[in-house]
């Protein structure tokens, strides 16, 4: 191709990557003097009407979006039995590529491209068309930055009851399949909030969350496994920031944000936790992409991208029927034991009031395990906490020694430590130091064996009442 003049306007100078469908290539556009990108579809696809009228159909719906955050339509055609779309060249890396050569980013950085991504997407979805194939691949990186969505190759229309593929296909690259796409059920914009949840989990830990030798056995675990903790991984994430990835990530479409939008809204609340004093600020733009210049030649290496995938017949029965045959979904009290190491659920139980009252909202404690910053364990309200404490009881299942615990307040100010025992009414012996609780803080342990750890707040602070939204435990 490398020379060949499409159309007798666009001169293909250089291959920049290939899929399943089709190649792009860097052109020139020599009528308007500028470089482009061209993306050819695949011959062998071109006498296939319905791999044509796909490619079309890209074309027609994002030349009819006009947004900052996903890559430009500039013309489309045939030249020769060859079928084309060109698109803005954005001469940068791909986030996959970013990833690779940097490896987990910034917190920072994750959401900032978290929210350009999620409001590509939310435009989209009010234009009636979810991606279905969003993955690291799929957002290109200008010189500056900025995050551009591209390939919408297999994007599904949401008002169309019958288009170019139907329920029981399944479309779209295995490491970001959504459960519903693996089960060949149809899409929604949920599926296109999963798919981010693994890109903000990529981008978080440089893994994906359910790695696997082929393509059934990925989309398996999509459907069946839970989500690895974040936090073994990336133990400074935001507790906030890793509760919006998990949501993001449920099994259970209905058990995500309800929109793009409120994803989007979400991680601007975390962005803004990062920085208090920025809320009311634009987002920082994103450092500059330092890229080396190289000649305009085809690359020799081999593309790091994975195969675009189509599941065809014989596969996507084996698909269908294993994963409706397992299901399952994410459950977090149970999974396998503790070990080194490694996170350990808790379970809210009651609370713990040695000092009497009228008790400390004991039905609320499971609220403080339970995956969601907006809930919360709270004490009562005190004028005077005249007291030597009270705390929320949680339950790690078994008898194990922790290393830390890390817990997330919206009321922050109050001094606690942790203590522990073998009974949930106590008695309990100090396992920490005492610490001021500032928004999301950690508690080293001293390595006693228990079954029942204990928030013990000793001091309310400025505060009236304290709210404990979530807690997480290291063994």
């Amino acid at each position: 191709m490398l020379g060949e003049v499409i159309a007798n306007r666009y001169e293909v100078v250089e291959l920049v990557g290939t899929g399943g469908m089709s190649s792009v290539y860097k052109a020139h556009d020599t009528l308007l003097e500028r470089n482009v990108a061209l993306k050819i579809l695949h011959p062998h696809y071109g006498d296939d009407a319905e791999y044509v009228e796909r490619f079309r159909r890209e074309a027609q719906m994002v030349a009819q979006m006009s947004h900052p955050h996903i890559v430009t339509v500039i013309d489309r055609g045939e030249d020769d039995g060859q079928q084309y779309i060109v698109f803005e060249l954005v001469d940068g890396e791909n986030l996959k590529q970013l990833v690779e050569r940097t490896g987990p980013l910034p917190v920072r950085r994750v959401i900032e491209l978290g929210v350009a991504i999620a409001d590509a997407l939310a435009f989209a979805h009010a234009n009636g068309l979810v991606h279905r194939d969003v993955k690291p691949q799929n957002v290109l990186l200008t010189p500056d930055g900025d995050a551009k969505v591209t390939d919408f190759g297999i994007a599904r229309s949401l008002d169309v009851e019958r288009g170019v593929t139907q329920t029981g296909t399944v479309l779209g690259t295995s490491n970001y399949l959504s459960p519903e796409q693996a089960s060949g059920k149809p899409v929604t914009p949920a599926t296109d909030v999963y798919s981010l949840g693994v890109v903000l989990y990529e981008l978080l830990t440089a893994e994906v969350p359910f790695p696997g030798e082929n393509f059934v056995a990925v989309a398996m675990k999509h459907v069946n496994e839970p989500v690895p903790d974040i936090t073994e991984a990336r133990p400074d994430a935001p507790l906030r920031l890793v509760a919006a990835v998990e949501r993001a990530l449920e099994k259970d479409p209905a058990r995500r944000f309800a929109s793009m939008d409120q994803f989007k809204g979400e991680l601007r609340h975390c962005f803004a936790e990062l920085a208090p004093a920025d809320a009311d600020r634009t987002f920082i733009k994103p450092s500059p992409v330092v890229r080396e210049s190289r000649p305009h030649r085809v690359r020799t290496k081999r593309p790091r991208w994975p195969l675009y995938l189509v599941l065809v017949a014989t596969a996507a029965g084996a698909i269908v029927a294993g994963v409706l045959t397992l299901g399952g979904s994410k459950n977090p009290g149970s999974g396998p034991p503790a070990t080194a190491g490694v996170a350990v659920p808790l379970t809210g139980v009651g609370a713990y009031d040695p000092g009497g009252g009228d008790g400390e909202h004991d039905a609320d404690a499971p609220k403080a395990t339970d995956h969601n910053l907006t809930t919360y364990w709270n004490t009562e309200h005190y004028n005077t906490f005249d007291k030597p404490g009270v705390g929320v009881v949680l339950d790690a299942g078994r008898s194990v020694k922790l290393a830390s615990v890390t817990m997330s307040s919206a009321t922050p100010d109050f001094t606690a430590s942790i203590t522990s025992g073998q009974s949930p009414n106590g008695p309990f012996v100090t396992d920490s130091g005492s610490k001021v609780v500032n928004g999301t803080t950690t508690f080293s342990l001293q390595g006693r064996t228990a079954r029942y750890y204990v928030v013990w707040i000793t001091n309310l602070g400025s505060n009236s009442s304290v709210e404990i939204n979530e807690v997480r435990a290291r063994s």
